[in-house]
Formats: C-alpha cells, sequence, structure tokens
C-alpha cells in the first residue's frame, strides 16, 4: 500500500510537472509566432511608410495648391491651359472659364479644371515673348 501510493504520488506530480510545462511551451510558442509574424510583416509595413512619404504625401500637397489655384482665379488673370494656350481670363461662370487669345481677342469657353496654371510673367501673343 505504501509502494501505491508512492507511485500515484510519483504520477500526480510527473502529471503536473508535464502540464505545466505543455503550457510553458504553449506560452513561448505563442510569444515566438507574435515575434516570427511581426518580423514577416515589418518589411511590408516599412515599404508602404516609405511610399506614404515619397508618393501619397507629396502628391496629396500638390492636388492641395492645385485646387486652391483654381479656386482663386479671377478676371484678368493670365493662365496657361493643360494644351499650352496662352490666354487672359474674362469671364468665370461656373466651371466654364471664357479666355481671350491672339492680337485679335479671340474668345475661347474651356474647362476650369484645364488651366494649367496662372502666369505671374507676361505672355504677349505672336511676335513677342515672355518678359
Amino acid at each position: 500500500m505504501n509502494n501505491t501510493l508512492m507511485r500515484l504520488l510519483a504520477d500526480a506530480t510527473a502529471t503536473a510537472d508535464a502540464a505545466a510545462t505543455t503550457e510553458a511551451a504553449a506560452e513561448m510558442s505563442t510569444g515566438a509566432t507574435i515575434i516570427y509574424y511581426a518580423v514577416q510583416f515589418l518589411p511590408m509595413i516599412l515599404v508602404f511608410v516609405i511610399f506614404y512619404f515619397m508618393l501619397i504625401r507629396p502628391q496629396r500637397k500638390k492636388d492641395k495648391e492645385a485646387k486652391q489655384m483654381l479656386e482663386n482665379l479671377k478676371v484678368g488673370d493670365r493662365i496657361c491651359t493643360i494644351g499650352g494656350i496662352y490666354g487672359t481670363l474674362v469671364r468665370i461662370k461656373d466651371q466654364v472659364l471664357t479666355i481671350e487669345v491672339g492680337e485679335q481677342k479671340t474668345q475661347m469657353m474651356i474647362a476650369r479644371w484645364a488651366v494649367r496654371n496662372v502666369e505671374q510673367l507676361s505672355v504677349t501673343n505672336d511676335a513677342e515673348t515672355l518678359i
């Protein structure tokens, strides 16, 4: 009976040690798995951060400046269209602009989004060039 009791105690202790070892291995396994996935995803996260600061952020800034420039157009501004036509704004109506082009002051209607930029330089037509 004494031997049986000792064997039962030894088996219980071995079972408890095995359970504790299994739990420790599971915890260690979970921690190692998290580190493994973090190391695997780190390059992708870094690429996204680089893309954001090198491509996305500057493009948003440029779009914001272009939108502000289009909102601030006023009659009398010298503009250049995306087609390369230089003209002077004579009328603004919603999203349609009327510009004068050439010595004969030919009027053209263009869409507001077709304006590339507002010219700070004096631009005259035909024989004269940018000053």
